[in-house]
């Protein structure tokens, strides 16, 4: 994984509400609002963690009607799935399966 995009993961990955975030969406597709309401936050500030995460990769987006539901993207759901949910990096190593609630 080239350095510059090494340093987005680790800076998307830096906050725990982005954390707990990426938790919900290793499980299900969810909406702004979905996510806002099971994790006590407002949709503004998730929309915003949102962003972040879709710009490092982490994240995609699928419109249905009105709303929009996020998901983690398919290219790395696939390689956490290949390394039993560690992400590894060249400066790092990540375990979605131990991330906080």
């Amino acid at each position: 994984m080239p350095g510059a995009k090494c340093m987005e993961i680790l800076k998307a990955l830096s906050e725990m509400n982005r954390l707990r975030i990426m938790r919900l969406l290793l499980k299900e597709r969810l909406s702004v609002k979905a996510i806002a309401q099971r994790l006590k936050m407002s949709e503004y500030n998730v929309s915003k963690h949102l962003r972040i995460l879709k710009e490092a990769g982490l994240l995609e987006m699928e419109k249905s009607g009105k709303q929009r539901l996020y998901g983690i993207d398919s290219r790395f759901k696939d390689k956490l799935a290949a390394n039993q949910n560690v992400l590894k990096l060249d400066c790092c190593t990540f375990h979605f399966d131990k991330l906080p609630k």
